[in-house]
C-alpha cells in the first residue's frame, strides 16, 4: 500500500496537477548540522542545468521537507547536505526507511564534517545493510556525461579521494552518499566559492547524471 501511495504521488504531476513532471526537495533535519548550507543557489542551479541539458521538466523551485513529514512521499528525490551533526528521531528513521523502500531516493552530499554522524544515522535506518562503495563502472557515472574515474573532486577538504557510496534494497539503489567531493558547493553560484567554470561544470554534470539515473532510465536495479 505504501508503495502504491508513493507511485500515485509521483504520478500526480503527470496527470495534470502541475505543469512540472518532478519536484526535488531539500531535507531539513535536527542535530545542529546546517541542513541549509547550500540553500539559496545549489539545487536551483542544478535543476536549471538539468532542464536545459537533459530535457527534464523539473520544478525550478525546490521544496523543503522535514525528515518526519509524510510530504516526503511527494518527491521522488530528496537531497541532504550539511557540515555537522545529524540526529533522526525514531519516527524520522521509520519515515525515511518507508520513503526509500517505497520508491523514493535520498542523495546525501557531505559538505564537509557530516560523515561520522550520517553513517550512524544511516545504520539506524538500514541496520541490516552496509554502505557499499560504487565503482567507477557503475551506471550512475555513465549517463549523459561520462565520468571514467567515477565521482569528481570539487573541493579539497582533507585531500582524500572522492567516494560514492550506496545503499541497496532488493537490488535497487535507494540512497547515494557522496563523500569528499562536495557536489553541492559546485552547483552553487560561481561568486560563492569562486570555483573555476570547468570544476563547476563537472559538478553540475555529475548532478545531471544522478537525476538521469533516478528519473529517466531503468538502471537503478543494477549494482554496477
Amino acid at each position: 500500500m505504501k508503495k502504491l501511495l508513493l507511485i500515485v504521488a509521483f504520478a500526480l504531476p503527470m496527470l495534470g496537477f502541475s505543469q512540472y513532471t518532478y519536484q526535488i526537495a531539500l531535507l531539513k533535519y535536527n542535530g545542529g548540522g546546517d541542513w541549509y548550507a547550500n540553500l539559496e543557489t545549489s539545487l536551483p542551479n542544478l535543476i536549471e542545468y538539468a532542464n536545459k541539458n537533459l530535457g527534464t521538466n523539473i520544478d525550478p523551485e525546490q521544496a523543503i521537507v522535514n525528515a518526519s513529514d509524510k510530504a516526503i512521499f511527494n518527491y521522488p528525490l530528496i537531497h541532504m547536505t550539511g557540515h555537522g551533526n545529524v540526529i533522526f528521531s525514531d519516527q524520522e528513521v521509520q519515515n525515511l526507511r518507508k520513503y526509500m523502500t517505497s520508491g523514493g531516493f535520498l542523495h546525501i552530499d557531505d559538505n564537509y564534517g557530516m560523515d561520522e554522524f550520517i553513517r550512524v544515522q544511516l545504520k539506524r535506518i538500514f541496520p541490516e545493510t552496509d554502505l557499499v562503495e560504487l565503482p567507477a563502472s557503475h551506471p550512475i557515472f555513465h549517463q549523459k556525461f561520462d565520468f571514467k574515474e567515477g565521482l569528481p573532486k570539487v573541493h579539497e577538504h582533507d585531500n582524500a579521494r572522492p567516494q560514492a557510496f550506496g545503499i541497496y534494497q532488493d537490488g535497487r539503489l535507494v540512497c547515494l552518499y557522496t563523500y569528499e567531493s562536495d557536489l553541492g558547493d559546485g552547483w552553487e553560484d560561481q561568486r560563492i566559492h569562486n570555483d573555476p567554470t570547468e570544476l563547476r561544470n563537472k559538478a553540475l554534470q555529475m548532478g545531471c547524471n544522478i537525476l538521469q539515473f533516478i528519473f529517466l532510465n531503468d538502471e537503478r536495479n543494477s549494482e554496477g
